[in-house]
């Protein structure tokens, strides 16, 4: 058993920290969210129409150049490159392959990728993996201002502090 006798509602505008020690079952929440067929016990209900924007802690699929990626995942490319230059993306990064990028980049694509997204809500396993902290400011920055409804695992408790609205302890 991972985790038990949990129960939370998400309401629009919510940024939500979900917490606990490392195997508490976070991550294995998270993915139940988004649908992937785990095993679980107990009812869990989500809004049929819902759409979620995932960013994992895997980067190692990330490959290609940036149009591309902009394109294959159906986002707005403008926006999508407009966001990296706000995670002090240079312009030369723009022509490179993803798969060349260090893993905090790599981490700023997903999460760029995330916020221009037209979903309901936001889930992030680990965002700041591989992120320094004038991105971790940047990444804030973003958050405050784009205010998605997010529900986030996090181990930097100064992000936490600073985005969360509302934490869930496992």
């Amino acid at each position: 058993m991972v985790c038990q006798d949990i129960s939370f509602t998400i309401e629009q505008g919510e940024r939500i920290a979900l917490s606990g020690k490392n195997g508490s079952g976070k991550s294995s929440l998270l993915k139940l969210i988004c649908g992937e067929d785990l095993s679980y016990t107990g009812t869990f209900r989500k809004g049929s129409q819902l759409k979620i924007s995932y960013v994992s802690q895997d980067t190692s699929h990330l490959q290609g150049n940036l149009t591309d990626y902009a394109s294959a995942h159906g986002i707005d490319e403008s926006l999508f490159k407009s966001i990296l230059r706000k995670l002090d993306f240079s312009r030369v990064q723009f022509e490179k392959d993803i798969s060349a990028f260090s893993g905090g980049q790599k981490k700023k694509v997903l999460i760029a990728k995330s916020l221009c997204e037209k979903v309901h809500l936001h889930i992030w396993d680990e965002p700041l993996n591989f992120i320094d902290i004038i991105s971790r400011m940047q990444i804030e920055e973003l958050l405050l201002d784009h205010s998605p409804t997010i529900l986030f695992v996090e181990h930097d408790r100064e992000f936490c502090t600073n985005i969360a609205t509302k934490v869930i302890e496992l």
